[in-house]
């Protein structure tokens, strides 16, 4: 008969049937592709060389004591004598106003003979810009303390030094901050073995067998 429905197809997905191309989920239910992974991010552009105004006044007064002088992200660095630092310090707090000492901080590289950088970040609030001066350490080398200059520098060469082993000489009073002072090897280094830690203290004060 004319007036008698035709038999329809099904929809698509109307008995829980996914839709062509998406894969059924276990309880049948289509499951979103995944997104497409984002773009790698670029990388940040490398230190150039500085010669400003700022670096000139520091070659003038140190001379070579001034190895290297480049600048990354607006940002004077200074790598100097190591010899010469505490003398430099004093300089860069009196004489070019940078006079808070906002981070002391090192690195490890160990596969260079000086595996060490120590840094120190600065700001002056009279000028308002920033500055880092650098020194290389070899492993058993000591780097003159600038407690004396910024009273801060006390707790932060402490921290360098629980955590790489880097001595200061002339500090008020060189111990470890964080870790009890008999524990054995320095965490930030890169070949200190962070599953291991100290074995002994661990087991001894924690009561924690290795594994646990």
């Amino acid at each position: 008969m004319g007036d008698e429905p035709k038999d329809r197809q099904p929809d698509a997905g109307a008995a829980g049937e996914p839709p062509a191309g998406a894969a059924p989920s276990a309880a049948g239910t289509p499951v979103k592709p995944a997104p497409p992974p984002p773009p790698p991010k670029a990388a940040p552009p490398a230190p150039v060389p500085l010669d400003n105004a700022l670096v000139q006044r520091y070659r003038a007064r140190f001379g070579e004591a001034v190895r290297e002088a480049v600048e990354d992200r607006k940002q004077a660095i200074l790598l100097v004598e190591r010899e010469r630092l505490e003398e430099i310090a004093r300089y860069t707090r009196d004489e070019e106003k940078f006079n808070l000492l906002s981070d002391l901080t090192a690195v490890d590289w160990p596969r260079r003979e000086k595996r060490f950088d120590v840094i120190l970040n600065f700001y002056s609030f009279a000028h308002n810009s920033r500055l880092r001066l650098k020194v290389h350490a070899a492993e058993g080398e000591s780097v003159a303390t600038v407690s004396g200059i910024w009273p801060t520098a006390n707790w932060l060469e402490r921290e360098v030094y629980d955590m790489f082993g880097i001595p200061f000489a002339g500090h008020p009073d060189l111990k470890r901050i964080l870790l009890p002072e008999e524990w054995q090897g320095f965490p930030l280094r890169k070949d200190y073995d962070i599953l291991k830690q100290d074995e002994a203290w661990v087991r001894e004060n924690l009561g924690i067998q290795s594994g646990q």
